[in-house]
């Protein structure tokens, strides 16, 4: 069942009447389920919330947001910049708290930091921090550095290279940097099971994106239920606040682009790897480590580290770990107590999560039973909410117009 989430317990009252008075808000970047679960967490304690977007997005149906101010482009990492800046001082938005909810706007903001902070409290960190969770390329040599698990993972200079890759098929075909591969192909990964089809993905990925960029990876056995993520408020070399859980279903089912049910577990190893990680690049902010465990070895494997919120992080909100508000806490120099996500608690993703579950029983990697276990476990969901409707019914309307703009057919040369 789904319910509403409970209230954080980190903050007095008192801090919320301290943000009213002195008229501190957020400016959230991002209007798709991430951005409103931000403007939830901040507008249902009084702060006013602007989000900004490049496309129509359901969080103008929210309650909780203020304004949503439409631009022309948040792809590119200047303009972005510019946009940002240009509301900020349009709406006298000067010393509020900045929230980026996609990759290339925490490059963006990491890149031209000194000159955005000059306006705005920006909860992104330094690029030299950032980099190495925004290039994987990056993040696995420091990670393999680090001890830390990894896919192995190999690069190419040339199409030529890649018959010394034959016999380890099937492999993964993958960019090290996320945006510049996904708005073009609406791919996460491609699977390559054959020497055919490993030249084929090779060639189409280097239409998109440049070859330095193409990681080819081994592939871990396993769906979704494999599939981990640490979360957390992490500064001067410490979590103060935690969650962990199974990305038990997502979509497409092995390269997930998007979870569509996640549910929190309890799961110290995942914990020491990611902090380890995290420390060694003096990382302050919200962060989510993805993992894989391998079942050949028992091991959890890291595959992706997100620099901002994550696309489940509403569920922090029904767990007593409210992230983005710790964030803004933060942000205003507040005290960040720590906490802790309970076990057990489900969030989902209603819209997506309904084929899903259906492909996935009809795949046989889903029972009835587990499926309705998950409803009862249930405690959010990503849009849905009897205090603030709007945007669910907004999005079952423009559900043909988000699918186009997030997942193109046609991809560009690059």
């Amino acid at each position: 069942m789904i319910t509403q989430p409970l209230d954080s317990p980190t903050f007095g009252d008192s801090a919320t009447v301290a943000t009213r008075r002195k008229n501190v808000g957020a400016l959230v970047v991002g209007g798709d389920h991430p951005g409103l679960g931000i403007a939830r967490s901040l507008g249902r304690r009084g702060i006013p919330v602007y989000v900004l977007d490049d496309k129509y997005c359901i969080s103008r149906f929210s309650r909780y947001v203020t304004r949503v101010v439409k631009v022309d482009d948040l792809l590119d990492e200047r303009k972005t910049v510019d946009a940002v800046l240009e509301v900020g001082r349009r709406f006298d938005l000067r010393d509020w708290v900045l929230f980026p909810t996609r990759d290339e706007n925490v490059a963006a903001f990491s890149r031209y930091r000194d000159e955005v902070a000059q306006f705005f409290r920006v909860t992104t960190g330094e690029w030299q921090s950032v980099e190495w969770a925004w290039d994987k390329k990056k993040t696995y040599e420091l990670a393999e550095k680090l001890d830390i698990p990894v896919p192995q993972t190999f690069s190419v200079n040339s199409a030529e290279e890649l018959s010394s890759l034959y016999s380890r098929l099937p492999l993964a075909i993958k960019p090290a940097i996320k945006e510049n591969f996904f708005y073009a192909t609406g791919a996460k990964a491609w699977r390559a099971n054959t020497r055919e089809e490993l030249h084929q993905y090779y060639e189409k990925a280097a239409h998109q994106i440049k070859p330095d960029e193409i990681l080819i990876q081994e592939i871990i056995p396993g769906d979704g239920r494999e599939q981990f993520s640490y979360c957390a408020f992490f500064q001067q070399g410490k979590a103060t606040s935690t969650l962990t859980a199974r990305r038990a279903r997502q979509h497409p089912r092995e390269f997930g682009r998007a979870s569509s049910y996640v549910e929190t577990v309890d799961l110290p190893a995942i914990e020491e790897l990611s902090e380890r990680f995290l420390k060694a690049i003096n990382f302050h902010g919200l962060v989510e480590i993805e993992f894989k465990r391998d079942p050949r070895d028992g091991r959890y494997k890291l595959l992706d580290v997100n620099a901002r919120t994550w696309g489940f992080h509403w569920l922090g909100s029904a767990c007593g770990v409210d992230f983005p508000y710790l964030a803004f806490a933060d942000q205003l120099g507040w005290n960040v107590e720590q906490t802790r996500a309970a076990a057990g608690i489900g969030w989902l993703r209603l819209l997506t999560d309904v084929p899903t579950a259906v492909s996935d029983i009809a795949h046989g990697s889903l029972s009835v039973g587990a499926y309705l276990r998950s409803l009862r476990a249930t405690r959010v969901d990503a849009v849905f909410s009897w205090s603030d409707p709007l945007p669910f019914m907004a999005e079952v309307m423009l559900l043909p117009y988000i699918v186009a703009k997030k997942y193109p057919i046609t991809a560009k040369r690059v």
